[in-house]
């Protein structure tokens, strides 16, 4: 969808289960399950998903998706640096999610049936590029791994939102993941400020340092009416935004939100590609003057 300097932003639809492997040289990948369910084949074990799953892939991981019934729908976030979970200062290594709640691969699974007797695909990116190998048995043949190099998996439901009840915190306390001039955060549902004079929905800004990519995953999005869940907005650098007056007027009655949303931000600038303007709300940057 769109590509800068610090990070690249994809949608996957998958209908059914990938026939080849992949292997990403260029950079980490972290894949935010929007819909479906399902289970990542990799060179560390298999490791299952479901809505709300971040699934981070470390880069030269060979891995293909199985999908399980429906569709599965994928964000995907694509770093030339690699992913890591930031420093929470003062608050400690627990906030937010402690590190216990993530899962590994399980590698006490079994050789699929289908690779008797087959020949399998891996295709390999590099510097925007695909390379083509042929392996003539199974090449998921790793029956152990040692070291704190993996691939990892965080539910959106077991992270705790930083509040307060006074003060409407920036965003970046919702930081979950960051990887050089790409930060990405996850909104989850937390109770608003309770003291009557503290604002309770985002201040209006500018964005100045970083493009900002909002996806909308489940729930009522309080600060904008008419944003539903799947779709996508994006704020560059400079250009001010902030809730619709109406959602202003609707916070003073509200005592917490029920929205899941991932933000992706870039210090570089996004470019977006021309497939995007065929999905485009063109009127989006008028909404705010509606009430």
């Amino acid at each position: 969808m769109m590509q800068s300097q610090d990070g690249g932003l994809y949608i996957a639809r998958r209908r059914e289960t990938m026939p080849y492997f992949v292997r990403n040289a260029d950079g980490d990948e972290v894949h935010f399950v929007h819909r479906g369910r399902g289970r990542f084949e990799t060179d560390y074990g298999v490791l299952s998903y479901e809505p709300g799953d971040y699934v981070v892939i470390p880069k030269g991981t060979t891995y293909r998706t199985h999908v399980d019934g429906a569709p599965s729908i994928f964000l995907i976030v694509e770093t030339p640096v690699p992913l890591m979970v930031p420093e929470r200062g003062p608050l400690g290594q627990h906030a937010l999610f402690d590190k216990g709640v993530l899962v590994a691969p399980d590698l006490e699974t079994v050789e699929p049936v289908e690779t008797n007797g087959r020949a399998w695909e891996v295709y390999i990116k590099r510097q925007d590029g695909w390379t083509r190998l042929v392996y003539p048995f199974y090449p998921m043949d790793v029956v152990g791994w040692k070291g704190d190099l993996w691939v990892a998996k965080l539910n959106v439901r077991d992270i705790r939102p930083v509040v307060s009840p006074r003060y409407h915190l920036p965003p970046s306390v919702h930081q979950t993941f960051h990887a050089g001039g790409c930060l990405i955060s996850t909104f989850v549902p937390r109770p608003l400020e309770s003291d009557p004079e503290a604002m309770r929905v985002p201040f209006y800004h500018r964005n100045t340092d970083y493009d900002e990519v909002l996806f909308y995953h489940e729930g009522d999005f309080f600060s904008r009416a008419g944003i539903e869940p799947g779709m996508l907005t994006l704020h560059p650098q400079g250009i001010h935004h902030g809730p619709q007056p109406q959602a202003v007027q609707a916070s003073k009655t509200k005592t917490d939100t029920s929205e899941v949303a991932v933000m992706v931000e870039s210090k570089a600038p996004f470019t977006v590609r021309p497939e995007m303007e065929a999905v485009e709300i063109k009127d989006y940057a008028l909404s705010w003057s509606r009430r």
